[in-house]
């Protein structure tokens, strides 16, 4: 089997990552090449896998659905050209036998069928909580909406490309997604979210432990810090999360607060330290043992201010979601991911392009309780102070997390399933 592998952003890749990875330890391997449609696939590339045709980066970073004036932009920057470019490569590998394997929404799920072959999906945009609540019911919020009243978050026209012979598999990302498409005879499976498999293991936090009072105040508070992925608004949220840290300071007086940074590899760290120093914080030379036990990579930079430390690092992302108790999120996938992991994740709505009051909103309806959104980021102390004081609370975001997000080695049974239906 020829498998091209299509996907529109650095999340999307990250997600097709673990897939292609699994299908290439199969027995008999199929020949796997990529097309990031957003961006230039720096995960593709890094991991070894091959890319077919024109890559370019955008000046929208892939997100020309949110404002017009990146639209704009990217035309600008060549988005035509760009486009009728890949089409082509994705029109010839249809033609010369090949299969497409589709990641993300409707582009390049419109790509794959218009190559003329054989696809599958994994949908990582849409989910069905984005109108429903846990038990499947349309939220009081959403009974207007035209995905409420067509009775799925899909729209019809994505679910006729969903819906044709071509069509061999569906994975979406979550049970009731799977369930609602199902009734709409279109061929979803559902064996989870391959999201969670970079980053999911048992990593409870430690205050959802039955433990003292006492012994728990002793400890430090680890709050993982999620600035997103795409310059320069990455760079703007992170000068709103260090408001957020200097709200934690200012309620946890008498607590050690650590913030594990995780920064994609992309960012510049030296404008993110800038904006550290700017504000106060004084570099880390010689970090105590009790520190790196919680933040254990050669590459970590760490910064202090008061009883508070950041450690920053591109290399430790994974750890640092692990070691998290909450998170300070302005992020997509990351803050998927995190909470995922059974935790709770404080929002703040930014300036854009991606993390608009409007993302953080929906957000919050794809991820329920384990969301918690303010409208200021020096209301994220008290927002965290009051959650730690509430264990059934803790408890049912564990539950939640879980729920929404699925289990672990969805990109192992997603590759068998690809293997069956498509050879």
């Amino acid at each position: 089997m020829k498998l091209l592998c299509i996907s529109n952003g650095h999340g999307e890749d990250a997600i097709a990552l673990p897939v292609l990875q699994e299908l290439r330890n199969l027995t008999e391997p199929p020949e796997i090449v990529t097309l990031p449609i957003v961006g230039v696939g720096k995960a593709y590339s890094d991991n070894g896998f091959s890319i077919a045709g024109k890559v370019q980066t955008m000046p929208s970073g892939g997100f020309i659905n949110q404002d017009n004036r990146q639209l704009a932009r990217d035309l600008q920057g060549g988005l035509v050209g760009l486009t009728i470019e890949q089409i082509k490569t994705i029109r010839q590998w249809g033609q010369s036998g090949g299969k497409i394997l589709a990641i993300g929404d409707i582009v390049p799920l419109l790509f794959a069928w218009m190559s003329g072959a054989d696809y599958a999906f994994i949908g990582t945009a849409k989910s069905e909580y984005y109108i429903r609540d846990r038990q499947g019911k349309i939220l009081r919020s959403q009974q207007d909406s035209i995905e409420a009243k067509t009775g799925c978050y899909y729209f019809p026209w994505e679910r006729w490309l969903l819906s044709r012979n071509r069509c061999k598999a569906v994975f979406p990302r979550d049970k009731l997604t799977t369930k609602i498409l199902q009734q709409q005879q279109i061929p979803a499976f559902d064996l989870g979210n391959p999201m969670m498999d970079g980053v999911a293991t048992d990593s409870r936090s430690l205050f959802y432990q039955p433990q003292s009072v006492k012994r728990e105040l002793a400890r430090p508070l680890i709050v993982t810090l999620l600035p997103g992925s795409r310059p320069p608004e990455a760079y703007a949220n992170w000068e709103q999360i260090l408001i957020a840290v200097n709200s934690l300071i200012s309620v946890f007086k008498q607590r050690k607060i650590i913030c594990l940074a995780a920064i994609v590899p992309t960012l510049n760290l030296d404008s993110l330290q800038d904006k550290l120093s700017r504000s106060g914080w004084i570099p880390v030379v010689d970090p105590d043992l009790e520190l790196t036990n919680f933040a254990i990579n050669l590459d970590a930079i760490y910064y202090q201010y008061e009883n508070a430390t950041i450690a920053i690092s591109t290399q430790a992302y994974s750890q640092f979601m692990h070691k998290g108790d909450c998170a300070i999120a302005m992020a997509g996938t990351a803050t998927e991911q995190f909470i995922g992991l059974g935790k709770p994740a404080v929002t703040i709505p930014g300036a854009g392009p991606q993390f608009t009051p409007g993302f953080a909103e929906a957000q919050t309806r794809l991820l329920g309780e384990s969301v918690i959104l303010v409208s200021q980021p020096q209301d994220v102390g008290i927002e965290i102070q009051t959650l730690l004081q509430q264990p059934d609370r803790l408890q049912s975001i564990a539950q939640n997390g879980l729920l929404r997000m699925g289990k672990p080695g969805a990109a192992k049974r997603i590759a068998e399933c690809l293997r069956e239906v498509m050879s």
